[in-house]
């Protein structure tokens, strides 16, 4: 008979469906997630677009549903991508989910610094759950969700850094 596979191939089948979460406030939604999430069906079978949200905390800018929808018609022909709100721990909703995987962009060393902070966390909570970090895009690097507030604030345009209509 032939050796059996690593124990890493029985914990974690061939056929397993490789979801994965990308988690984030979305605050809004820019057009650097949007690559994130296209360049990660690269690599996952489903990308779930994880929008965390405290009910308690009524500070966001753009509301709520309006970002879901806004996203949801972003990706509307792309089966493969969903969205969902929710509020808890991030491990959590992975296991809830059955979700391996975490997505996050990163934009540079500070991004890294702070996400690798939160992926140790992670780790610790639900030992079955890796976070995969992409490096942005060079051309959508300087785009932020919070500068992109500011100038909507101040009526600004802000659509060529969003992949939708405001």
């Amino acid at each position: 008979m032939g050796a059996s596979l690593p124990s890493i191939h029985n914990k974690y089948p061939i056929a397993m469906k490789r979801i994965a979460i990308f988690p984030g406030s979305f605050d809004p939604f820019t057009k650097g997630h949007q690559d994130i999430v296209m360049r990660s069906l690269g690599l996952f079978d489903e990308v779930v677009i994880a929008i965390g949200y405290n009910t308690a905390k009524q500070n966001r800018y753009f509301d709520i549903d309006f970002m879901v929808k806004k996203i949801e018609e972003t990706f509307a022909k792309i089966p493969r991508v969903s969205v969902v709100v929710y509020n808890e721990l991030t491990a959590t909703l992975a296991s809830k989910m059955k979700a391996k995987y975490l997505i996050r962009g990163l934009r540079n060393t500070t991004d890294f610094e702070y996400e690798n902070s939160i992926s140790q966390v992670n780790r610790h909570l639900n030992d079955e759950l890796e976070t995969v970090f992409l490096i942005t895009s060079p051309e959508l690097s300087s785009v932020n969700s919070t500068i992109i507030r500011e100038v909507h604030r101040y009526g600004g345009d802000v659509q060529e850094f969003i992949p939708y209509e405001l």
